[in-house]
Order: structure tokens, then sequence, then C-alpha cells
């Protein structure tokens, strides 16, 4: 069973999502949790504390973009924040070009949008030779639009954002990576899902920061590779504030359950100052496609 398929058979509460209806978020809400209600909040932190605060049972979170790569302060919400990954799911994301009704695309001198949004469609737009202005959410930036109600911005946006906001798409499909722009969004909770390793495939993900020895990376991570698990994702980022160490964000194939999964946390453990578990999820299916 999906975990999308677990929440909507035990709940039917709020999901909350950062940004407005017609936002991306939104889409993957109504995509994937339809039977829920989805709420918008104006922040990630918003979103987290919504969840830990019991205002929302789960929220949805772009973990990262196949394009622009990860949405920079969700590690550090999840090393601060009491919750964990209960699911993952693979969204295609197609931008569109909008603009006030009546517009045509030479009309268009200045593009609105969220930065990744901006990022993943930054050659199509530098061959429009417009000027770009980030803004707080890809929906925010089609009602700002709306509301100037001049020909010579547009925004970057979900059709039913445009749709919501009474403006008319200029250009569909305006991403550099036509078909292939997927973001990856990770559902989050208070209480984590019990799954089932024999039913489908496991993706086990953790924070940890290393102990300052010499190839402590390397002898953390050691203990996957002798006992045959795969590496999903390693990454590094430096956390919020003042810091002298990198934390590392990784997530594994497999169950913590699973003998050679359980010796290979162990030896991280081992080699690493703190390790905090972020949840143990069902992976989706097209990660492996």
């Amino acid at each position: 069973m999906k975990s999308s398929e677990i929440i909507k058979k035990n709940n039917s509460g709020i999901i909350a999502f950062q940004g407005a209806n017609g936002a991306n978020s939104n889409l993957a809400c109504l995509k994937f949790y339809s039977e829920m209600q989805a709420k918008a909040y104006d922040s990630f932190y918003d979103v987290f504390m919504a969840v830990e605060n019991n205002e929302a049972e789960y929220g949805m979170i772009p973990l990262e973009n196949s394009y622009a790569g990860r949405v920079s302060e969700i590690h550090d919400l999840l090393q601060k924040h009491e919750v964990s990954i209960i699911a993952e799911h693979f969204f295609p994301i197609t931008h569109n070009l909008a603009g006030v009704r009546g517009a045509k695309l030479e009309d268009i001198k200045e593009v609105l949008s969220h930065p990744q949004a901006l990022m993943q469609s930054q050659e199509n737009l530098r061959k429009l030779g417009v000027k770009i202005t980030e803004f707080s959410n890809t929906a925010k930036a089609a009602e700002r639009i709306a509301t100037l109600g001049d020909k010579s911005k547009g925004a970057i946006c979900s059709k039913l954002a445009s749709e919501l906001f009474g403006l008319e798409i200029i250009k569909e499909n305006i991403q550099d990576s036509g078909n292939d722009n997927v973001t990856i969004f990770i559902v989050i909770s208070k209480k984590q899902h019990e799954v089932d390793p024999q039913q489908d495939k496991i993706i086990t993900a953790l924070l940890f920061t290393i102990r300052n020895i010499p190839g402590a990376l390397y002898k953390a991570l050691g203990g996957f590779a002798t006992n045959g698990v795969s590496l999903v994702k390693l990454e590094s980022y430096i956390p919020s504030g003042a810091s002298k160490q990198a934390k590392f964000f990784i997530s594994i194939e497999g169950h913590p359950s699973q003998r050679n999964v359980a010796l290979g946390l162990e030896e991280l453990g081992f080699f690493s100052k703190n390790v905090k578990l972020l949840g143990v999820y069902y992976a989706d299916k097209a990660r492996f496609l």
C-alpha cells in the first residue's frame, strides 16, 4: 500500500502547504491527497509549525527539483522540528508564462515568480530578454500580476493559478527542461507510519554530523558499502546561523529492521557525533524507473 493510500484511508483532515492556492505544492496536495483539505501557509516554517502543533495532520514539502536542485531551507527545518517523513512523491512541474487578458509575448518586459521557477526557466527567459523579479510564490506572483493589470508584466505559474486570478497563458511549458522537470515532494507528520519492507521498496532518511577524526565520512559510510546497502542520496549542507561543521543528509534503500541496514546504521552512528532519523517510508515508484 502506498503512503498516500494509507493517509487517505486513515484521515481526511488538513494537509498544509507553503504558498497559495494554485501553487505547485497545492497541485501536489490535490493530486496525491485529494480527500484531505489542503491549507496554505505563508512559509515552510509555518507548515512545519502547523504539523508540530497539530494544526495540520500533514505537510506537503518540496525537497528538491531535478533541474534546480534542493530547496535550501528544508534540511535545516527537518533538523530543528520533531516531525517524520512519511511519504515521497515525484511530481512533474509545468511552468507557464501568464499575463493579463490581451497581453502578447512581445508585450512582456518583466516576469515575476518564485526563485525556483525562475531558475528552472532561466534559459527561455534570457531568450525573451525580460527582467526577472523574485516573488514569494508562483501563485502569489500570478495574483500580483492580476492586481497590477499591466500588460508588460507576466508571471510564471501553474494553469490553475492563472485561472484562479483571471490571467491568460501566453506561453506554455516555459521551463528549460521540457517534460523532465520533476520536483520531489515529501510529506511530514508528527507520527511515523509503519511500513513493510516485504511489500515494497523502502527509503530511510537521516541527518548526521561526523566526528572530527581523519576519514570520518569515509568510515561512516563504509558500513553501507560492506553490507550491500544502496545510497540513494548524500548531500552536505551548512545549517543556518554560526556553524563550524557541515551536516549531511542521507537517504538509503532499505528498512532499519533489515539486518544489513541495521549494521550500516550502527557503523554510521559509531563515526558520527549525532544522527537523526528523519523518516522511513515507501519509495515513489518513479525513483527506480
